[in-house]
Order: C-alpha cells, then structure tokens, then sequence
C-alpha cells in the first residue's frame, strides 16, 4: 500500500499511542490499534513473515520481501511504539504512583468508549456472538482479580517466556500485556530494565516478544477471516471484564513491602467513589473520563469522514 510521508507520521503518532498504553497495566495496546483502524492491517503484516520470504529474497530481492511484509507500515508503527515506551515509561510510572486516580479516570472513559466503537463493527448479533461476549467478559473479569505474583525474577528465560506470552495479550484489545508482566511478576524487572536501559534483558525479553507474536498474530488472522463476528464479540467481551482492572477508585486488600522497603498496595477492589477513603477527586475524574470516552469518539468521527 502506498502511502505518503503525513500518513506514516501519522501511523507512528498511534503507534506512539498503543505504547504508552501497553505500559498501563490495565490498557491494551491492542485496543488502541482496533479504535485507530490498523489492527488487521497489523495482524496482516506481522503474519506475513514466514519462511517463504527466503525464497522471495533469493528469486526477487530485498524489495519485494519489504513490500510483502508491508515494511514501512511496520517500521513507522514500531518507532512510534518504541519512542513512546522509552520516554515515558517512568513519566507514566510517576503519574500512577502519584495520581493514580485521575490517570485511570482518563483511561476509563477511552476504554468504555472504545467498547462501543468494536461492538459496532459487528455486522450480526447472534445468540453465538452474545455467548462469546459473555465467556470474553467473565474470563477477561476473572483474570483481573487474580493475586500478582509477590517475587520478581528477572533471569533471561523468564524474561524470555514472559515476554512471549505477554505480547499476545498485548495485541489482543481489552487484555493488558502490561497488567499479564504484573501477575507473572515481571512488570517491575522489565520497566527496570527500560529505565535503566539495561539492553540486555531488553533484548531477551524483545526476542520472546517477537517470537510470540509472530506465532499469535497468524491464529488471530485465521479468527478473523474465518469467524470473524464471534472473534469482535469475544474481544468486546475483553473490553468489558478489564474495566474492572482500571476503575479509578480501589480499596487496598493487602500490602507489600517494595525493593525500597516502602509498604505498597498488593491486591486492590473496585469500590465506589461514595466510599472511597480519601479524596476521591470526583469532578476532575469525571471530567477526564469525558475527555477519554470523547477522544474515541473524535477518532471514530474522523474516520468516517475519511473513509
């Protein structure tokens, strides 16, 4: 596909986006990629690389491998992926340490939005797709109240293992690969290491992540193609179980003691902002769920007017 310079800026400006969402443990990259309208095209491309490509590069050269695999798509949308996790990995670490609920009131209303813009391209509702919605939401619902792991490991294979199977919640919308490094305890090793700049263990952790997400990518076309109303359902189910991950206003069920020796929330449940403990910043929070229900809706008005 043939696009010109502004387009693939702006393909690294979502893929910015999808970034600073995947460092959200509650927030799909994935999600943002669907809102945007590159999730198939994404899902097209990555599993485009295969073994053939070797016979393609020997036959017609290092051109026609690039074209197949949609190559300046993917580069626009990984440098914009890999700027925004480097910049503002700790920006964000200190937003949620310090104004945590404000941080996910924004996220909330993108996300409860973003429910209604993928439950939309659902051509027919069945008894089937309501089934799939209903298994997604309560399996997606299920996993947010599961007890994060207490230890962190940071050796090369669980690095390695962690992030392959935390890429493939990554891409899908509605399941957090950030909040999955958070129960499989590997949320704290690898922001270390990207704040840190630890190549190495940034390296291992980006192999698994390559290798899983070349293997995911390829069973999720097939959904599509293939059955694609129950596979939109179930991912709005997704969508729907995770609100409870980043509702702004918990209630603190257990704690730990951090590296620093700093008591920190450990287990949390969503409680409503009547009975929180504290400020519950309800005007502000409001306000910012409106602007992050309103930014998808912005989106999804913008791409109906361009298509």
């Amino acid at each position: 596909m043939k696009r010109s310079l502004k387009e693939y800026v702006v393909i690294s400006l979502k893929g910015m986006a999808m970034g600073a969402a995947d460092v959200v443990p509650g927030v799909s990259g994935g999600t943002i990629a669907f809102i945007s309208g590159i999730y198939e095209e994404l899902l097209n491309s990555i599993s485009s690389f295969n073994f053939s490509l070797i016979n393609v590069f020997k036959n017609e050269g290092f051109k026609s491998v690039w074209i197949k695999v949609n190559g300046n798509f993917l580069v626009s949308l990984f440098v914009g992926i890999l700027i925004s996790v480097l910049s503002l990995a700790k920006l964000i670490e200190s937003m949620l340490e310090n104004h945590p609920i404000v941080i996910w009131s924004f996220f909330f209303g993108l996300v409860l939005a973003s429910i209604i813009y993928i439950g939309k391209q659902i051509n027919k509702w069945t008894k089937g797709s309501v089934l799939c919605l209903i298994l997604g939401a309560l399996l997606a619902f299920y996993i947010t109240t599961l007890n994060p792991m207490v230890s962190a490991n940071s050796s090369p294979w669980f690095l390695f293992f962690a992030g392959m199977i935390a890429i493939c919640a990554m891409i899908l919308p509605g399941i957090s690969g950030s909040f999955i490094l958070v129960l499989l305890g590997a949320y704290k090793p690898v922001l270390n290491a990207l704040n840190t700049k630890d190549f190495v263990s940034i390296i291992i952790f980006l192999v698994g992540a390559i290798l899983g997400l070349l293997s995911f990518s390829r069973i999720l076309k097939w959904l599509f193609s293939t059955y694609k109303n129950y596979t939109l359902s179930t991912l709005t189910g997704f969508i729907i179980g995770s609100l409870n991950k980043i509702w702004p206003w918990k209630e603190t069920i257990s704690w730990r003691t951090n590296s620093k020796g700093i008591e920190v929330p450990f287990n949390t449940a969503s409680v409503s902002p009547f009975s929180f403990e504290g400020d519950n910043q309800l005007l502000i929070s409001i306000f910012l769920m409106l602007i992050g229900f309103g930014l998808i809706i912005l989106l999804e008005k913008l791409a109906i007017k361009k298509d």
